[in-house]
């Protein structure tokens, strides 16, 4: 079938009038893909639901059933940032489908992605930040499951740290997770990833740049047969939650040498879209086209 991408559009997140969370930008990539040429309709396929036991690789199944059944308590979900609702489960399920059904197509094809995910703020019990179950290492950990795959890293650029990833994979010997983080940004406790590259408030490209093309290679060392790429984009100077300043050729030429280090290395590699909260949230969506328009234009989908 060739490189084939998932999108969550027939599961939109409810929330109600006025909350802080973007969740229109799904639809304007969605959107802005096709009108750009970027994908072909037929490229687009719907995120099927999860199998349950993907799931559970990473999350407890006590915290999977109440949130599920709408049992989480108060505490619990204000942690999360979203009210739930049964659509909010669908939802979550289909991302995390698509998470699995990507990596799937990666291994198959060298390249895939979702137009949603990279919730890498959910824990194996509790979810926050607006991540409820983690599709990072819910890919992961499915993906270490296939034939001719021992090794998987996470190459984690959006500017909050991925501590539910690191936290759910510590200690697993398949895994290797990069991640490039805000110091002083949310989570304010952080876990503990296989590489941590701390950034100060206010940085921009090139020292931004420079940072990310030093310690890439230490990500191929480890010799992934798939690589996760957490392509957020809040590190965008715009972004009303990054505090970092980059620009948007910058996260253009970040993109360039995430994937072209992989294709060069021949290692399959899923995108997810990750964080991006600027005002207006076009802003951030036009950063998410350009991920896809870079990926087309070293893989010729």
């Amino acid at each position: 079938m060739g490189i084939r991408f998932f999108h969550n559009d027939n599961h939109p997140i409810p929330l109600p009038p006025g909350h802080r969370f973007p969740g229109g930008k799904y639809r304007l990539l969605y959107e802005g893909l096709l009108a750009a040429g970027i994908v072909r309709p037929e490229q687009l396929l719907p995120a099927p639901q999860a199998d349950p036991v993907d799931i559970l690789r990473a999350h407890d199944q006590d915290y999977v059933d109440a949130f599920e059944q709408g049992t989480l308590d108060e505490v619990a979900m204000r942690r999360i940032g979203v009210p739930w609702s049964e659509g909010l489960v669908r939802r979550v399920r289909a991302t995390m489908g698509g998470a699995v059904a990507s990596a799937a197509c990666a291994l198959e094809t060298g390249l895939s992605g979702q137009l949603a995910g990279g919730t890498h703020h959910a824990h194996r019990d509790f979810g926050s930040g607006y991540c409820i179950f983690n599709d990072q290492a819910v890919a992961a950990l499915w993906a270490l499951q296939q034939p001719g795959v021992s090794k998987v890293a996470v190459i984690d650029l959006d500017v909050h740290q991925g501590d539910g990833t690191a936290a759910i994979l510590k200690g697993n010997p398949g895994t290797l997770v990069f991640s490039m983080h805000g110091e002083k940004n949310f989570p304010f406790r952080k876990q503990h990833s296989d590489i941590d590259i701390p950034l100060e408030d206010g940085m921009a490209d090139d020292a931004y740049l420079q940072i990310l093309e030093e310690n890439l290679p230490r990500v191929m060392r480890f010799s992934p047969d798939l690589v996760l790429y957490q392509a957020g984009v809040d590190a965008l100077a715009q972004d009303r939650l990054g505090r970092l300043a980059l620009t948007e050729e910058g996260l253009v030429a970040r993109d360039q040498m995430v994937l072209l280090a992989c294709r060069e290395a021949d290692v399959p590699v899923c995108i997810a879209i990750g964080g991006g909260y600027a005002d207006p949230i076009e802003q951030s969506v036009a950063c998410y086209v350009n991920t896809y328009r870079m990926a087309k234009s070293i893989y010729g989908f």
